[in-house]
């Protein structure tokens, strides 16, 4: 199997049968392609209207959720259940052509990583996203447009990127942190045919806002937390001594200041706390250290039992 299309689906029971259809077209004399249809807990019945596919659709797999646990879980679902040495993520509601699907194998052929739609056409949050984006690009340095339309990727990306709820959407700064290569590609976008995107809520700025930072922190802190945490601690704790023997000779000097005396004992209090962090930071990125070595180990092994 060269290729599996993953596709979440929350309540999305009315674009169901017009997917299957544009699948089956795609599909039609092509060969090494799987679609994983993933019901993401849904309550409309969206599960059971593409299982009744199934005998007539051989490249088809339907993967349920006993409740909604996101688009994450629902691609990390997809991906257990696909077999493709490529990995195509897809949405339900045929906002995309699948035959940008083939453009993007291409790319991933000609030896790039993992592929980047850059949505060319009718866009609902054109403003909200290009601020988002903008953000992005600053903060993990990626010259990609858009980070969340369709992407393809081979199957070591996500095999080799850690991903938290809601943080499919960070899969190329992820991608990128991990050394592999991205490239970009237009696809076309166009309108949903039938409801509102299930994936987003009335907070989704502000929640990607502090996801952004999230991701950020992680691959920052991860790699030297004595370095930050450490630096900030002890600058925070030099100057508490400094300002404590400040204030030590204003009161042999008969000059009591009260506040001085609590802005020392914040900063010494603050710069031990930011140290311990500094500790347990350095602990916690020698575990992940260990349990990287130990799981490379184990892919080594399963290579060698391949070859």
């Amino acid at each position: 199997m060269k290729v599996s299309i993953i596709v979440p689906a929350y309540n999305e029971a009315p674009n169901i049968p017009h997917l299957i259809e544009a699948l089956s077209l795609f599909l039609k004399g092509r060969d090494g392609y799987e679609v994983i249809i993933v019901d993401d807990g849904s309550d409309d019945g969206t599960g059971e209207k593409a299982k009744g596919y199934l005998d007539q659709c051989p490249w088809l797999k339907v993967a349920s959720h006993r409740r909604n646990l996101g688009k994450t879980e629902a691609i990390q679902t997809g991906y257990r259940v696909s077999k493709g040495k490529i990995i195509v993520i897809f949405d339900a509601d045929l906002q995309y052509d699948p035959a940008d699907i083939p453009k993007m194998v291409e790319r991933i052929d000609s030896g790039y990583d993992l592929i980047c739609g850059r949505r060319i056409g009718y866009y609902e949050k054109k403003t909200v996203s290009r601020i988002y984006y903008w953000l992005a690009k600053r903060l993990f340095k990626i010259q990609i447009h858009d980070l969340n339309a369709m992407k393809a990727m081979r199957r070591e990306v996500i095999e080799s990127i850690t991903m938290r709820k809601d943080w499919h959407r960070f899969i190329v700064p992820l991608a990128a942190e991990a050394g592999f290569r991205i490239g970009e590609l237009d696809v076309k976008l166009r309108p949903r045919r039938y409801g509102q995107p299930k994936y987003s809520s009335r907070f989704r700025i502000l929640i990607g806002f502090f996801d952004l930072l999230a991701v950020k922190f992680q691959q920052s802190f991860l790699k030297k937390p004595m370095f930050y945490f450490g630096l900030l601690g002890s600058l925070s704790f030099l100057l508490g001594l400094l300002i404590g023997i400040v204030a030590i000779i204003l009161r042999l000097f008969g000059i009591g200041l009260r506040p001085l005396l609590y802005l020392v004992i914040l900063l010494i209090l603050a710069g031990l706390l930011l140290f311990g962090l500094a500790l347990i930071g350095e602990t916690s990125a020698h575990i992940i250290d260990h349990l990287n070595r130990i799981e490379k180990r184990f892919d080594d092994h399963r290579n060698r039992d391949k070859i």
